[in-house]
């Protein structure tokens, strides 16, 4: 058996990644068990770099704020911006102090200007996007930057007839800001502006928005640019997709959390969608967003289960769609130590490798009726594999043990 095991394991390369798959997806998920460790996060940045340099990748699509996102490709496509100011703007959930993701964006932007002094064709320029929403544990963030920007695209091309309102309608409509990111919303429902007249309101102008933006799409893309339309169609996305979280976080219901964290995964794979159109990209985000399978979790004594973007998008692309899992033996920082040998982590630990890549189909097969058992985390923020999905996984990028930090 433990041989059986060995020869499903690789070194972590593009290439052994590429070996599990059928041919090449246009989204390579790379899940994470968990955020904050650079480690992990130096082991994707190699392995965007050999995606680039040997199979033909140029966009690279993070769990971050789709909308903050748009600085960093600015930085990575056209320079704008300095390094320093970029990664703190433009990747949220506080991850923009990483050491990893600011190195990251310095190679992408070094990458697109190494060819000669006018950097490399834009057909050849790596691109870079967050994918999540507006969104963080706290808060949603106010439709306010999402609308007001698909507004002045479509002002500045369309004949004002065919606008549904004025730019001061909207901000009318929208107030203070503050109405809608007060975090008292996310625990009482009452302090949600997200049924109000005017969110009501606001969520049929912006219908009409996208729906003209779709309309005029001949005229928009050769009066701009694909690019432009393709930006205002993410202004579209993520103004509907605010607008519907800010009316569930107003819901006394008891399937309000269910819906919350439905609507998240749904902008996230509405984003995924879209930068699949581009090409072949690289997304890494936590597992539990990438995962075919239906994602579970308690919160507050209750359980919620939604489709991840995962599941949503690879029910969409099929074999366009591949998974790799990450999964680790042990965080000794975070009290997670070494696993038991009957867990899938204990038996990836038995492994000589510090970092493997493994064939999960074909282990899954290794392992026969020997089923491991769930590893039960000393971490709330790690996420241990769950065996019942070996097979669901196109592999498994596994890391023994994760260091401290500086």
């Amino acid at each position: 058996m433990a041989t059986d095991i060995k020869d499903t394991a690789h070194a972590v390369e593009a290439a052994a990644v590429m070996r599990l798959l059928p041919g090449r997806p246009r989204l390579l998920a790379l899940g994470e068990p968990t955020h904050g460790e650079d480690a992990l996060l130096d082991l994707r940045n190699e392995l965007f770099r050999q995606l680039v340099e040997q199979e033909g990748y140029r966009t690279i699509a993070i769990e971050s704020d789709c909308m903050m996102g748009l600085v960093v490709d600015d930085y990575v496509t056209s320079g704008t911006g300095t390094l320093d100011e970029v990664v703190v703007r433009g990747i949220s959930h506080g991850w923009g102090t990483s050491a990893a993701n600011r190195e990251l964006v310095r190679w992408m932007r070094a990458y697109n200007v190494r060819a000669d002094d006018d950097g490399r064709p834009a057909s050849e320029r790596l691109r870079f996007a967050g994918f999540d929403g507006p969104l963080e544990m706290t808060h949603a963030a106010s439709p306010r930057q999402a609308l007001t920007a698909l507004h002045g695209y479509l002002a500045a091309q369309v004949d004002a007839d065919l606008l549904p309102c004025t730019a001061d309608t909207l901000d009318h409509l929208l107030g203070a800001d503050d109405r809608w990111t007060d975090p008292a919303a996310m625990m009482d429902p009452s302090r949600s502006t997200g049924r109000s007249t005017e969110a009501g309101r606001l969520r049929l102008l912006a219908d009409d928005l996208v729906a003209l933006l779709d309309a005029q799409t001949p005229h928009l893309i050769a009066a701009t640019s694909w690019d432009d339309w393709d930006r205002a169609r993410l202004y579209g996305r993520t103004a509907l997709g605010l607008l519907r979280y800010h009316y569930w976080m107003a819901d006394t219901s008891p399937a309000r959390m269910t819906r919350l964290v439905g609507v998240r995964d749904q902008m996230m794979a509405h984003n995924l969608l879209a930068v699949a159109a581009r090409g072949p990209a690289l997304v890494h985000a936590h597992n539990s967003h990438l995962q075919r399978e239906q994602s579970t979790m308690r919160m507050g004594g209750m359980p919620l289960e939604w489709w991840s973007a995962g599941a949503l998008v690879s029910a969409q692309l099929g074999e366009e769609y591949a998974f790799v899992a990450t999964v680790l033996g042990t965080i000794r920082h975070r009290g997670v130590d070494t696993p038991p040998p009957d867990t899938v982590e204990g038996l990836l630990y038995a492994l000589p490798e510090d970092h493997c890549v493994i064939d999960a189909p074909r282990l899954a097969t290794a392992l026969g009726d020997t089923r491991p058992v769930p590893r039960v985390s000393a971490w709330f923020g790690y996420a241990a594999f769950d065996p019942a999905h070996l097979a669901d996984s196109d592999g498994i990028v596994f890391v023994k043990d994760v260091p401290q930090g500086p």
